[in-house]
């Protein structure tokens, strides 16, 4: 008896433990080891599963809810052609751009109009075509005894240079042997327009009449020492020899040492074979060799040539400013007063009794 009532006493005086609060109705929760599910009327379930029913969210387990950003597309390195997106054609500028620059220069230089004598870009060729023109017409249209005595006496024959040479060899360069539609012609204005645009017109027609003179001299001045010697009958110092040939020639072999080099020698290996060819048939030889000397004469002046053209499309050099002598001349320095004799005295002085 004792012994209860003791443990009765301890139970009395024993602080009393705390009470866990009973969740609210319709509360679940979720614990370790099951739910508690509260029915209404105070009584606790447990160990037993979720059930399903209405149930309230948990306002201390609510978590913010961020949108979420869409994801950036991750660029790919290896790219299909299906998934690459259609070029679009390139506009005239950016093919333009893609040509190289020397082909560029040449294709934005290229006028095809600048092929043919103008009376400004190139007055030589285009007034001396307009004479070629003239005399072709009077040769065609003029009474046969009129043009044959007008070709006699511009002829440049043994006879006539010894004569009268001055006269004979401009004459004889004003006629073209076949007429205006002679492949000469069309190689005068072509070749003598591209000379003339490069050199301009006192050098392109010193280049013409100086394989025009040279050549002629060199052909009849062979001619006149075979009848010396007696190869040749005396009736070949009166042969009918004119023409523009020679100028031509040597007008082709001096613009081949303009060209550069991709056009040069196709140009001389084309022309000289022609006059080979010509040569080799040995029905003119004398002429045949005038225009191959004619050439060589051209070939001659490119050293002269290229140097002239240097010295034309040189800039200019701008000239130094005029320096007068007043500004040349330095500025005079002021001279420092003189001490007058004083006031150095009266100084040393004053530095005494400073002392």
């Amino acid at each position: 008896m004792e012994r209860t009532a003791t443990a009765d006493t301890t139970e009395e005086h024993s602080p009393a433990a705390p009470r866990t609060p009973l969740p609210r109705t319709g509360d679940l929760r979720a614990s370790g080891t099951g739910c508690l599910l509260d029915t209404g009327t105070g009584d606790l379930l447990d160990a037993l599963p979720a059930q399903p029913g209405p149930t309230r969210p948990d306002p201390r387990a609510a978590v913010s809810v961020v949108p979420a950003l869409p994801a950036a597309p991750v660029p790919s390195t290896l790219s299909t052609p299906s998934a690459q997106a259609p070029r679009r054609p390139r506009t005239a500028a950016a093919r333009f751009e893609a040509v190289p620059a020397r082909f560029r220069a040449a294709r934005a230089g290229f006028r095809p109009w600048r092929l043919f004598p103008t009376p400004t870009g190139t007055p030589f060729t285009f007034g001396y075509a307009v004479v070629l023109a003239v005399t072709s017409l009077i040769a065609r249209y003029a009474d046969p005894a009129l043009v044959d005595a007008l070709q006699q006496s511009s002829s440049t024959d043994v006879a006539h240079l010894l004569s009268d040479p001055g006269t004979v060899l401009l004459a004889s360069a004003l006629w073209v042997a076949g007429g205006f539609a002679s492949p000469f012609v069309c190689g005068f204005l072509l070749v003598l327009t591209a000379l003339e645009r490069r050199t301009g017109a006192w050098c392109a027609a010193a280049v013409f009449l100086l394989g025009h003179i040279l050549a002629t001299l060199l052909t009849e001045g062979t001619v006149g020492i075979a009848v010396l010697v007696g190869h040749l009958p005396e009736s070949s110092l009166h042969r009918l020899d004119y023409g523009i040939s020679f100028g031509v020639a040597a007008s082709v072999g001096a613009l081949a040492g303009l060209l550069t080099s991709w056009l040069r020698w196709p140009l001389l290996a084309l022309f000289g074979g022609m006059l080979g060819e010509d040569l080799l048939q040995f029905s003119d030889p004398m002429t045949n060799w005038g225009h191959l000397i004619a050439l060589a004469i051209g070939v001659a002046t490119w050293p002269l040539l290229r140097r002239w053209r240097q010295t034309r499309t040189r800039p200019p050099v701008p000239a130094a400013p005029a320096v007068s002598a007043a500004t040349t001349a330095p500025a005079a320095v002021p001279a420092a007063p003189a001490a007058s004799a004083g006031s150095c005295a009266s100084a040393a002085s004053g530095a005494r009794a400073r002392h």
